[in-house]
């Protein structure tokens, strides 16, 4: 599913919002989430999940093509983990 369509599905199942107010919100929701990891918070949605960040450390790779020594640097990635409620409705058949 994509934003446009999470937009779309979240409109229809709520006429009584227009649908650049519901775009708005999704919008809203995400880019907190966003700054919240960029300010190194974790955020946790009871019964969804967490995002939170995981440090890469610094390290030496190899360029594919030349086989050269490269230098990758540290980096930041956003990780996503089930809730409880979540992994019970994607496990039950």
């Amino acid at each position: 599913m994509t934003k446009s369509q999470l937009i779309q599905v979240l409109a229809n199942s709520n006429p009584h919002l227009f649908q650049r107010d519901v775009e708005r919100i999704v919008n809203t929701i995400f880019d907190e989430i966003a700054k919240a990891l960029e300010a190194g918070d974790r955020v946790e949605m009871r019964g969804f999940g967490t995002f939170s960040l995981r440090r890469r450390a610094a390290r030496t790779g190899r360029n594919p093509r030349t086989g050269d020594a490269v230098s990758v640097p540290e980096k930041s990635l956003p990780f996503f983990k089930t809730g409880k409620e979540l992994r019970e409705k994607l496990n039950t058949h």
